[in-house]
C-alpha cells in the first residue's frame, strides 16, 4: 500500500450534507414546539446525524455496533502496564462468551459487539471453540517493542489496514447504522500515546498516563517506551502506513482503515477512548474530512486522548472520568445520541401540540 491508494481514499471522501443539517438548524429554532435552544449542543448533535445520514429529522438509531479490534503489544512485556499480556487472550474470550461491562452495557442500549482479533499474542487454537469470525483475518501473533524495534511489518500494517476496511463495509452491509470501534489490549494505551505525541508535536510526557492503573515507577518506564518510539515515528510522519507498522501495530491499522471506509461509506461513528482517538488524528492526516463524520463520545482522563480530541476540534459527549475501553464509553453515550434524534424526529409544532405559540420570542 502506498500513497497513492491513500490518496485515492481521500478523494472519495465527501463532506455530510450540509443542507440536512441546515434543515435540522431550522427545525430546532423555527419549527418545534420548544423554547430556542432547549436542548444546548444536542441540537447540533441531532443536526450531525441528519447531515450524515443526508436526512432531516434523521432516521433512529436501529442497529449500533461495537466493533472491537483485539491485539498484544510487545512493549507491555516490559512493565508499562498493570495488566499481565496474557490478559488479552482472557478478556477477548470473556467478551466472546458475552461476559464484561461492554457487553453488558450493549444489551442495556440495544446494541451488538463484534471481536476483531488482528494480533492477540495467542496461539489461534486457543479460540477454536469462539466463532471462527473472531481470528478469521488475524494478521500475526503480538507486535515488536516500540522504540526497540518496529511494531509489524508494513505489508501486515497494510493488510490490516485493508481488513478493517473490510470489517466496515461487512457491518454496513448488514445493516449497522451507527459504528462504534474500539481497541482492546494489554499495553495499547502506550502506542495510543506515541502516535497522538508525534502527530499533535507534544512532549512524550504529556501524553503519557496511567492506563491501566500504573504506579509512578511503571509510569516513568511508559514514558521511556514513549519517548524511545516517538523518536522511532517521527521520520514517517509522511507515510500513514509505515508510522503505524513502526509505532503501532495491526490493531491500530485495522481501526484506521474502519474509520476511513466508514466515512467513505457515509456512516456515523462514535469514538470510544484514547486509542480510537489516536487512530481518528491518524485518519485526519490521510483524509482531512475524516473527522466530519465522527463524534467523540466521551473523554478519559488519558492525557494523550485529551489532546487528540482537540486536536480533531471533537467535544465530547461524556466526561465521566471512564478508563474502561472495550467501547463502554461509546455505549453510555449511545442514549444521548438517540434521544437527541428522537426529540428532534417527534416533537411537533405548536400547532401539532395545541400549544400557544410565544410572543417575543427570541432566538438567542
Amino acid at each position: 500500500m502506498d500513497t497513492t491508494e491513500l490518496e485515492k481514499i481521500a478523494e472519495a471522501l465527501a463532506r455530510p450534507d450540509e443542507s440536512a443539517r441546515a434543515a435540522a438548524r431550522t427545525r430546532w429554532a423555527e419549527a418545534l414546539a420548544l423554547p430556542p435552544r432547549s436542548f444546548g449542543r444536542l441540537e447540533g448533535l441531532a443536526s450531525w446525524l441528519a447531515a450524515v445520514q443526508g436526512a432531516s429529522p434523521p432516521a433512529p438509531i436501529e442497529r449500533a455496533r461495537v466493533i472491537l479490534f483485539a491485539g498484544d503489544h510487545g512493549v507491555a512485556r516490559h512493565g508499562v502496564s498493570a495488566n499481565p499480556p496474557e490478559a488479552t487472550a482472557a478478556l477477548v474470550r470473556r467478551i466472546a462468551e458475552g461476559g464484561g461491562p461492554a457487553q453488558s452495557l450493549a444489551r442495556a442500549n440495544q446494541a451488538t459487539v463484534r471481536i476483531v482479533d488482528t494480533s492477540v499474542d495467542c496461539d489461534v487454537s486457543a479460540f477454536a471453540d469462539l466463532p471462527a469470525e473472531i481470528s478469521a483475518g488475524r494478521i500475526r501473533r503480538g507486535t515488536g517493542v516500540i522504540g526497540e524495534e518496529r511494531a509489524c511489518s508494513r505489508d501486515e500494517a497494510a493488510a490490516a489496514f485493508r481488513l478493517g476496511a473490510a470489517v466496515a463495509d461487512a457491518e454496513i452491509d448488514a445493516g449497522a447504522d451507527l459504528l462504534m470501534p474500539s481497541l482492546i489490549g494489554v499495553g495499547h494505551s502506550t502506542p495510543a500515546a506515541v502516535l497522538v505525541g508525534v502527530l499533535t508535536g507534544a512532549d512524550a510526557a504529556s501524553v503519557t498516563g496511567r492506563g491501566s492503573g500504573i504506579d509512578d515507577r511503571a509510569w516513568i518506564r511508559k514514558c521511556a517506551a514513549v519517548r524511545d518510539a516517538m523518536r522511532a515515528a517521527r521520520p514517517h510522519l509522511s507515510d500513514q502506513i509505515e508510522l503505524l507498522a513502526v509505532c503501532a501495530g495491526p490493531d491500530f491499522a485495522a481501526h484506521t482503515g474502519f474509520l476511513l471506509q466508514a466515512a467513505v461509506r457515509r456512516t456515523p461513528v462514535l469514538l470510544d477512548g484514547v486509542g480510537s482517538a489516536a487512530c481518528a488524528l491518524l485518519a485526519q492526516r490521510i483524509a482531512f474530512r475524516s473527522p466530519d463524520w465522527t463524534r467523540a463520545a466521551h473523554v478519559s482522563p488519558e492525557p494523550a486522548h485529551v489532546k487528540a480530541l482537540d486536536r480533531l476540534s471533537l467535544e465530547p459527549l461524556l466526561d465521566f472520568e471512564v478508563r474502561a475501553g472495550s467501547g463502554c464509553g461509546a455505549l453510555l453515550a449511545l442514549p444521548i445520541v438517540r434521544s437527541a434524534v428522537a426529540v428532534l424526529a417527534e416533537t411537533g409544532t405548536y400547532e401539532e401540540e395545541g400549544l400557544p405559540e410565544p410572543v417575543l420570542r427570541s432566538r438567542l
